[in-house]
């Protein structure tokens, strides 16, 4: 399989999208090696990890206009979902988010460009997620939260 195209962009626009950046693994006798060699590190200047308190708990909407960022479970097995920032400035109801499962088992790695909130799910007790971004804490200012409703949305249960 080839590199996909990066980054991946909108056919009606030239507005990015979030990419999913399938992982592999490989087993022998020596072990396990979980890879992704479709992931270029190159603009990574931070990192942190998200461990939510019970697979209950949603963690969103939060985001960034500026800053992008990637995940990748470290442990379990995580829902992210993915919108617009403008769609929430705009107060608009009934939407569909984009919608990944990320799993610690092959290096799964969701990109979420520039211009995107986020929620955050675990699926499993202890599951772990790790973030990494283009910019440094306090680099930029650039945090946007909203306020989380269910009925919002087509695909949040």
């Amino acid at each position: 399989m080839s590199n996909p195209q990066y980054p991946i962009t909108n056919s009606q626009s030239q507005i990015l999208i979030p990419q999913f950046l399938e992982g592999k693994k490989h087993q022998d006798e020596r072990g396990i090696i979980t890879y992704n060699n479709d992931f270029d590190a190159s603009e990574i200047k931070r990192i942190y990890t998200i461990e939510n308190n019970s697979t209950d708990f949603i963690r969103g909407w939060q985001g960034h206009k500026i800053e992008q960022r990637w995940f990748s479970a470290m442990k379990g097995t995580f829902k992210i979902q993915i919108l617009s920032i403008a769609y929430f400035e705009k107060g608009l109801k009934g939407l569909q988010p984009y919608s990944f499962v990320l799993k610690a088992d092959q290096m799964d790695i969701l990109h979420v460009p520039a211009g995107f909130v986020s929620s955050i799910q675990a699926l499993e007790e202890g599951a772990k997620l790790l973030v990494l971004a283009d910019y440094k804490l306090g680099e930029v200012d650039d945090e946007f939260r909203f306020e989380y409703h269910a009925d919002d949305f087509l695909t949040i249960k």
